[in-house]
């Protein structure tokens, strides 16, 4: 009986050794370096010219400029045009009188101590005064393929006011910044362009705030990050 015990014994270290060795370690390793660089200490929320606390972080993706333009035109995300006299006017009017705006400006947020790289649009409805949309900001450290990562902020401008905090006119986004987070990614998940999708749990320490225009906005602190295929 003793050495059926000893046998048993050797039998489960040896099936213990086995699945750590050879299957939950190489998962644990393969899951780090998946972790892209420029998570490490990364921010989570963007500021205003004037320095305020903007809109929260809630999206991430890798790839090249090219890819993520054509993954969000695929997504149908239109680019936001600039800021001009021209542009500013047009929103204005086409918020009045209830007309489209498909590619209408977003203000400038602030991260890495510059203004977004790039900003995409879902308009709904005739009247750009709501609108999904979300701001990219490139970070400067690449993964193991030499391709960065994308810091963006998807939120929901729900009209068109005065800023609680400047008395500037702006957009008022929703407080569901998550839900923003999944539409997002529900549409980019139907062109087929990501590889891999998944979360970074425990991003956000702190869960709520307000942005720049004294909206209140909340979240259960995830980032989803997505990679886009690298198609030549």
């Amino acid at each position: 009986m003793k050495r059926k015990r000893v046998i048993k014994f050797l039998l489960g270290a040896l099936l213990l050794y086995l699945a750590v060795a050879y299957l939950i370690l190489p998962f644990l390793w393969k899951r780090h370096e998946e972790h892209h660089p420029a998570l490490d200490g990364a921010p989570t929320i963007t500021h205003t010219g004037d320095g305020i606390p903007g809109d929260p972080l809630n999206v991430a993706l890798v790839g090249t400029e090219e890819q993520i333009h054509r993954a969000m035109l695929a997504a149908k995300w239109y680019p936001a045009d600039p800021v001009t006299l021209a542009s500013s006017l047009r929103i204005v009017v086409d918020v009045v009188i209830s007309r489209p705006f498909d590619e209408a400006p977003v203000s400038p947020l602030y991260l890495f101590g510059r203004k977004e790289d790039l900003a995409f649009e879902r308009p709904v409805g005739d009247n750009p005064r709501e609108r999904h949309h979300v701001r990219f900001w490139k970070s400067d450290k690449l993964d193991k393929d030499g391709r960065p990562l994308w810091f963006g902020s998807a939120t929901f401008d729900i009209h068109v006011g005065f800023s609680h905090d400047t008395g500037q006119i702006t957009h008022h986004i929703g407080p569901d910044v998550d839900a923003e987070r999944d539409l997002l990614f529900a549409d980019l998940k139907k062109t087929g362009d990501l590889e891999d999708v998944k979360f970074i749990d425990g991003f956000h320490k702190v869960k709520s705030g307000r942005n720049g225009g004294g909206d209140p906005w909340h979240t259960d602190g995830r980032l989803e990050m997505g990679v886009i295929k690298a198609i030549p």
